[in-house]
């Protein structure tokens, strides 16, 4: 990650870039959402393989993100859906139901939304701030602080 902003509080995990390990690939994927903060998903045209209950990885990712209340970031390639495999057309209508998602038509467009969502994050659990830091609030602050 090259910005130095991001850099400072992200930290990416992609599978394909996961050493090879002695453990089922399902496991692993499973567990770096579960040890991540944010999730980030982006949904193209094809659903992928499914396991022996027809489900892709990228559904499964999503719904343990969901199930461990995750924040979600979802980013739709292309404007429309009739391209799409039914079943990622199911998914891509599912996640819009539970989260604001965003579509995008290149990858210059899916780096700026993304990047202007990862900044509203850190400014949504204040990890950055616009205001004086006198006037922020803290909820974790005791009489004792």
């Amino acid at each position: 990650m090259s910005d130095a902003l991001l850099r400072r509080f992200f930290s990416v995990s992609l599978f394909e870039d996961l050493p090879a390990r002695d453990r089922r690939a399902d496991e692993v994927y499973l567990d770096e959402v579960d040890r991540c903060d944010l999730y980030v998903g982006v949904f193209g045209t094809e659903y992928g393989s499914g396991n022996t209950k027809g489900f892709s990885p990228t559904e499964r990712e999503f719904d343990r993100a969901t199930q461990r209340n995750k924040t979600r970031l979802i980013f739709v390639k292309g404007t429309n859906d009739t391209k799409r495999q039914p079943k990622m057309r199911a998914l891509v209508a599912r996640a819009g139901a539970q989260l604001v998602r965003r579509r995008f038509s290149s990858t210059p467009e899916l780096i700026g939304g993304l990047y202007a969502a990862l900044v509203q994050y850190l400014a949504d659990v204040e990890l950055i701030r616009t205001g004086p830091f006198d006037a922020a609030p803290c909820p974790k602050a005791t009489l004792e602080d």
